[in-house]
């Protein structure tokens, strides 16, 4: 349980570095306006044409006499929703990356450098790392997908389908946006995607802790945009403990900084 409130606690601290931090803030909101666009964009034109979609599919309940026809297809329209907002927070991180992979390296690298006074660097070429990020993140949403249409479909079970099912889809998405987060600072330190899987399988309940109330935040519109600087930052300090590195108190004392945050 300790791991818990240490997962939420680097969450804290990410976002207390980036209000530090305001010139890295700044440049870290633009990526995740971008996406945020491109995201409103398409949940819009859902709810907009949902119900056609919906109805396109289900030619069998044309038939159907009132009011099942209303309720049966107004469900399925409001699940294809639910569906699409869930996959929306687990690829919303993943694009943002992706979009701003630059200025999310830059920031991690900064985090490393207020902390120890050194940023560890892949050595690979800006097209290698964008290749791996794209790759990698392709493998996550893949895999993302996979469980929600499993929760979606579990969905349907009364009273565990509106109590149970949500809980766990919040975890399952915030294990995933931990798992994306940290790539910036892991990739970095040239740690492949199954081994970062397997160190946060080892730590689930830190990134847990991490991970699920930033889905749960992700959820209000334009929160994702504004914690998404401080997310990284964060994921930064965390993924230093999933290595075993130092973390000092001094994080953001220049002195600390220039002896490695030793004292």
């Amino acid at each position: 349980m300790r791991d818990l409130g240490r997962g939420f606690g680097y969450l804290m601290k990410g976002q207390r570095w980036v209000a530090q931090h305001g010139k890295q803030y700044g440049v870290g909101l633009l990526p995740g306006l971008i996406t945020l666009v491109l995201y409103a964009a398409a949940l819009v034109a859902l709810a907009l044409w949902g119900t056609d979609f919906v109805g396109w599919a289900t030619p069998f309940a044309d038939d159907w006499s009132s009011p099942w026809l209303g309720l049966f297809r107004g469900f399925l329209t409001a699940l294809l929703f639910a569906l699409a907002l869930l996959l929306s927070v687990i690829t919303f991180t993943a694009v943002t990356l992706l979009v701003g992979q630059p200025f999310y390296e830059s920031l991690s690298e900064k985090v490393d450098i207020s902390v120890s006074g050194f940023a560890p660097e892949s050595g690979l070429p800006l097209w290698r790392e964008l290749w791996i990020s794209a790759r990698d993140s392709l493998r996550i949403v893949l895999r993302a997908a996979v469980w929600g249409v499993l929760l979606f479909a579990l969905g349907f079970i009364p009273v565990v389908g509106q109590t149970v099912v949500p809980v766990v889809g919040f975890c399952v998405t915030g294990f995933f946006l931990v798992e994306e987060l940290t790539a910036v600072a892991l990739q970095r330190r040239g740690v492949e995607a199954r081994e970062r899987l397997a160190l946060l399988r080892g730590r689930r309940q830190l990134a847990w802790g991490f991970g699920t109330p930033l889905a749960v935040a992700f959820l209000v519109p334009f929160v994702a945009v504004f914690l998404m600087p401080g997310a990284v930052a964060g994921a930064t300090l965390m993924a230093r403990e999933l290595v075993g590195e130092e973390i000092g108190e001094g994080a953001d004392d220049p002195a600390s900084a220039a002896t490695g945050g030793r004292p």
